[in-house]
């Protein structure tokens, strides 16, 4: 073999290597995966979470606050508890999530080499140091790096490839630490699906270089829901399977606000398919239609009207006489509406759980994750839909 070969099987190697060791559970077996709301800690308490069905949980949210991590008050029993729940359950991995929806803070904390070093510093000293124990890794959940988050919270066109930094600091530091303790730690995030967002239409490539986080993250939790919310122009699905042409959004919009169509984006974008776990929502979305016709799906409406979980929908609305309920053969999910009230309601049920849960299996994806836990029935409907495909 000559020395060009050599070096030639060397570089190779060394890429193969450095692409594993960006992603320490690239080859590791399926996510099913649940977000937590710490908030919801006072009515579904930790120790009611059943960790024997999952094995992801993430604890949603901690804040950003002068550059740095922050909780509330309660998160210490929270995180005692999380603890708890770890030991019982030892596969369970357990991350924290940062942001959420109307969370400000990143584009300043993400801005330059210092602030990333000083706000990733707070986080690991926050949750694996005093809290050690709790958490196995970090989910950054920042919505949205240059455009299309709540029009108050701060953002600069930099923010995109400091989404990207921000993220290879965090790599830096877990992997670390991992190093130190003998033991993996998860660098994950949660990217958006829906094409209408704050500023009209979106696309996730404007905020992400989707290709480059692939390969810094373990895997990209996808939001595959909220594509119909109060940013849309008519009353929609808030999780459609596939493309419906009659949807009157933009063919060129509508080709990617669909489930498997925003899989399809993100793979052409450079997300390798055992990167990607596929979001299903455990709520609805509701709209007061103004429209006549197609019994209130893509109507124009006056104002979006609050559904809350599958659980309160379940309660309150099926079986009862005024929600006539409807399924749709493209979109594959059902829906509800009240023709005296006017009112459209979008949700998911069992069934197209399943059927949600199926493609990500089909398409080769690492898995499955919902938001979120506290939004399902007592006797698990969702999850255990959500699980079957992948037992």
């Amino acid at each position: 073999m000559s020395r060009r070969t050599l070096v030639a099987v060397a570089m190779l190697l060394a890429a193969a290597i450095a692409g594993s060791a960006c992603a320490g559970e690239a080859t590791e077996a399926k996510v099913i995966g649940a977000y937590y709301p710490g908030g919801s800690a006072g009515r579904y308490p930790v120790d009611k979470i059943p960790a024997d069905k999952l094995t992801h949980l993430f604890y949603a949210f901690a804040r950003i606050e002068d550059g740095h991590c922050v909780v509330g008050a309660d998160a210490d029993a929270h995180f005692a508890a999380l603890k708890e729940l770890k030991r019982q359950h030892p596969k369970l991995r357990t991350l924290i999530s940062i942001g959420g929806w109307e969370a400000g803070g990143f584009s300043d904390a993400a801005l330059s080499a210092a602030s990333r070093k000083r706000f990733v510093d707070s986080c690991i000293a926050l949750f694996f140091e005093k809290h050690r124990g709790s958490f196995d890794g970090v989910d950054i959940d920042w919505e949205f790096p240059v455009q299309g988050g709540p029009p108050e919270i701060a953002a600069r066109p930099q923010d995109r490839h400091n989404m990207t930094l921000l993220a290879q600091e965090f790599r830096r530091r877990l992997d670390g630490l991992g190093k130190a303790r003998e033991q993996p730690m998860l660098l994950t995030a949660a990217l958006p699906a829906g094409r209408m967002q704050s500023a009209g239409a979106y696309d996730p490539a404007r905020s992400f270089e989707l290709a480059t986080l692939a390969r810094t993250l373990d895997f990209i939790n996808l939001m595959t829901y909220d594509m119909g919310t109060g940013f849309s122009k008519v009353s929609t699905f808030n999780a459609p399977l596939r493309e419906d042409p009659a949807d009157p959004l933009d063919p060129a919009l509508r080709r990617w606000n669909n489930v498997d169509g925003a899989v399809d984006y993100y793979r052409e974008h450079g997300v390798p398919a055992d990167r990607l776990v596929l979001g299903v929502p455990f709520y609805g979305r509701g709209f007061r239609v103004i429209g006549e016709g197609r019994d209130g799906l893509y109507q124009p409406y006056g104002a979006p009207y609050e559904v809350g979980s599958w659980a309160s929908i379940k309660t309150r609305l099926l079986g009862a006489p005024q929600w006539q309920q409807h399924w749709h053969p493209i979109a594959q999910t059902p829906w509800l509406f009240n023709a005296a009230e006017r009112v459209f309601v979008s949700y998911e049920d069992p069934k197209s759980i399943g059927i949600r849960a199926q493609l990500a299996k089909d398409r080769g994806l690492r898995g499955v994750f919902m938001w979120e836990l506290t939004g399902d029935d007592e006797e698990h409907s969702l999850l255990d839909a959500m699980v079957g495909p992948f037992e």
